[in-house]
């Protein structure tokens, strides 16, 4: 069959920004899923977006789908026929819902059962046929939260559409896409080409926008072009410039022919603290920031314009004009939150609710003040220093800079604890509470600030579990999942070795208002554990692995961590199969055994049989050699010297029968099992590992 390049386009109003990366995306997907559905085949499928299109292109599409054969069975011979080889009712009534005669059906095999069958074949349906109809489905099916109306239309859409390119081939497909009629031409840049541009084939459709229509229709290859452009007008001033990807996508989203543009402004705005500064120009103008050899702000910020001007200086002027009261009113609210110290907004946190039932932000800060001391005294940080930063730890919320940069909470009562005179300890602890902030950002570096940022997640967690609004499925409002991980990251990452079920108990002491039972603290200890599954899917380590270790809840997250890692290497040894099969074997096996009995004693004088003595020589000596390792929390070295008991553990399951019908000889090989089990489950109950 032969086969054509297809080509569809949504012209629209621009599209929002952040979303358009997503929806470009979603249509792709929507579209090959469509075709493949429709046994439609092709070679390749490519998605386009700009802020006013959504296009995809596909190469070597099918030009019909292939053709389509369908067999049914009917009854079996013995049944079709009767002893005088007539027909029976069931073989014409087969025969009447095909529509033939009863000596048109063929025979076929079915199960070892010789029975009549029919066969049909179905020509398939042409492209052009099914190609508005996968159009629409995709379109249907994309992520829009807040369709749009316009007109007297009752076609809906994320912006309202203007035109429908749909070619195949030379061909243009007639049809209605969203209430518009398709048809083979697109159209350039608003401002630099807004006409028609006709489209013969669709592979003339990116050059054609990018030669005639002033459109860099790609969205990565606009993307990259922008990134381009910025890091050469940085390259222009000796400055570094700062692309941040979010940020460069949402420019990406609003443009479709970028030109990069350097404007400065005024040195003396750098005396207000650079983040301030450039959250003003990321977020309320998009401009990207410049850094100069020692990692400081430069006053310089660089814009992408969607056009290409002939008077570029009045292009920057204007940015000039418009970024300059956006840094006068970060600078003046800076100045103003530098009048009160933050210890004098202690009082206002009285008033701002926390949560109903767990009171205010002044008494949260009061249950973290007193956990952050308990974890100073347990991790070895200053407890004074400790519960300084966590009692001011939310004072900078109720000050000019954070209510209208509400992301610099945090960042802003660093600066203003310096310039209140507080330890620098202080100071940085109360900049780190929040951290890690989203998914890949760093933990606190300084103890004082893991400590806090510990103390502020866990009793959000802890107070929501005992409220009874833990996270669900679909709603965690308070984010406790990536507090959860956060914690554990912390403790990880900085090799802080806390027993968090007993820092749980502690935190609960804290609520005056709230009756914690002890089932709540171990519903929260559980659910810190069990983000760590996540955690190590991601770095490629099992399931089993990570299920090896939770059966046995160890209570430190860093001797957590240490186990699992050490599974994971065990885990790949040879000798691993058969260790846990057989510890799976014992599990079993000890299971459907009372208690008196799975606690008996080894009696060396009962091992009679040569293999159940070399396991016993072999497990004394290996005890002596791994225990003090397992004590040191050198699970991985322990583990390693145990997979050399491979040999002794297969030969005795060979060999020796455990169930002997002599009950003290069965008892001694159940307690000599058991004693193997027990020197594992030290580290991991590596049954889980078993793969039958």
């Amino acid at each position: 069959m032969s086969e054509r390049d297809f080509l569809v386009e949504i012209g629209t109003e621009e599209l929002p920004p952040n979303a358009l990366g997503d929806l470009s995306e979603a249509f792709e997907n929507n579209m090959k899923a469509g075709l493949e559905q429709a046994c439609l085949s092709f070679t390749t499928i490519h998605r386009y977006a700009t802020p006013r299109r959504l296009a995809v292109m596909v190469r070597e599409l099918l030009e019909q789908q292939p053709e389509k054969k369908t067999e049914r069975l009917g009854p079996a011979l013995t049944a079709a026929f009767d002893a005088d080889g007539n027909p029976t009712p069931a073989a014409l009534g087969f025969a009447r819902s095909c529509g033939v005669e009863v000596s048109k059906l063929a025979r076929a095999h079915k199960g070892g059962v010789e029975k009549l069958s029919f066969s049909t074949s179905q020509e398939g349906a042409s492209a052009q046929h099914l190609l508005p109809g996968i159009v629409s489905a995709a379109l249907d099916k994309l992520p829009i939260p807040k369709p749009m109306r316009w007109g007297s239309s009752k076609e809906e859409f994320v912006r309202p559409v203007h035109w429908v390119l749909m070619l195949y081939g030379e061909e243009c497909i007639d049809t209605r896409i969203l209430g518009v009629s398709t048809g083979a031409t697109t159209r350039g840049h608003r401002f630099l080409y807004n006409h028609d541009i006709e489209v013969h084939f669709p592979t003339e459709y990116e050059s054609l926008l990018e030669e005639t229509g002033s459109v860099i229709p790609d969205f990565e290859k606009r993307r990259e072009c922008i990134r381009k452009l910025v890091t050469e007008e940085g390259d222009k001033v000796g400055a570094t410039v700062v692309v941040d990807e979010s940020l460069l996508d949402e420019v990406t989203g609003l443009v479709e022919f970028p030109v990069a543009l350097i404007g400065k402004f005024d040195q003396h705005f750098l005396e207000v603290p650079p983040e301030a500064l450039i959250i003003a120009m990321k977020s309320h103008q998009r401009y990207f920031y410049l850094l100069d050899s020692d990692a400081k702000l430069m006053p310089y910020f660089i814009t992408v314009s969607n056009i290409r001007s002939t008077d570029p200086a009045q292009v920057i002027a204007g940015n000039e004009r418009v970024i300059r009261p956006r840094l006068a009113d970060a600078r003046f609210f800076y100045e103003l939150d530098k009048k009160s110290s933050l210890e004098s907004h202690l009082e206002q946190l009285k008033h701002i609710v926390f949560q109903k039932q767990l009171g205010t932000v002044f008494d949260k800060s009061q249950r973290v003040a007193s956990l952050a001391v308990y974890l100073a005294e347990q991790l070895g940080a200053d407890p004074v220093q400790c519960r300084r930063a966590a009692l001011l730890s939310k004072c900078d919320l109720v000050t000019s800079m954070v209510a209208e940069f509400a992301d610099l909470q945090g960042r802003m009562g660093y600066y203003y604890a310096l310039n209140d005179g507080e330890d620098l300890v202080v100071a940085t602890a109360i900049d780190e509470q929040y951290m890690p902030r989203f998914s890949g950002d760093s933990v606190p570096t300084s103890l004082a600030g893991s400590v806090l940022a510990i103390a502020d997640k866990l009793d959000s967690m802890l107070g929501m579990f005992a409220i009874g609004q833990p996270p669900t499925g679909s709603r965690d409002p308070f984010a406790l999942r990536r507090s959860a991980i956060g914690i554990l990251r912390i403790l990880v990452e900085n090799k802080l070795d806390l027993n968090i079920l007993n820092t749980i108990n502690h935190a609960a002491s804290g609520f005056d208002h709230v009756d914690i039972e002890q089932q709540v603290c171990l519903n929260v200890f559980e659910f810190l554990l069990d983000r760590f599954r996540s955690w190590y899917t991601d770095q490629g380590i099992s399931i089993d692995v990570f299920q090896s270790v939770m059966a046995l809840k160890p209570q430190r997250p860093l001797d957590f961590h240490e186990r699992v890692l050490a599974v994971q290497h065990f885990s790949k040894l040879q000798q691993a199969h058969s260790l846990s099969a057989a510890n799976k074997r014992v599990s079993n096996l000890l299971s459907k055994l009372d208690s008196e009995l799975a606690d008996s004693v080894i009696d060396a004088t009962l091992l009679v049989e040569p293999a159940e003595k070399d396991l016993y020589e072999a497990l004394t000596h290996k005890m002596g050699e791994v225990v003090p390792l397992f004590d040191q929390g050198l699970y991985k070295d322990g583990l390693q010297q145990l997979a050399s008991l491979r040999e002794s553990v297969d030969t005795f399951f060979d060999s020796v029968l455990v169930m002997s019908e002599e009950k003290s000889l069965r008892d001694n090989r159940v307690a000599l099992l058991q004693q193997l089990r027990s020197l594992f489950l030290r580290v991991a109950d590596i049954s889980y590992l078993h793969k039958p």
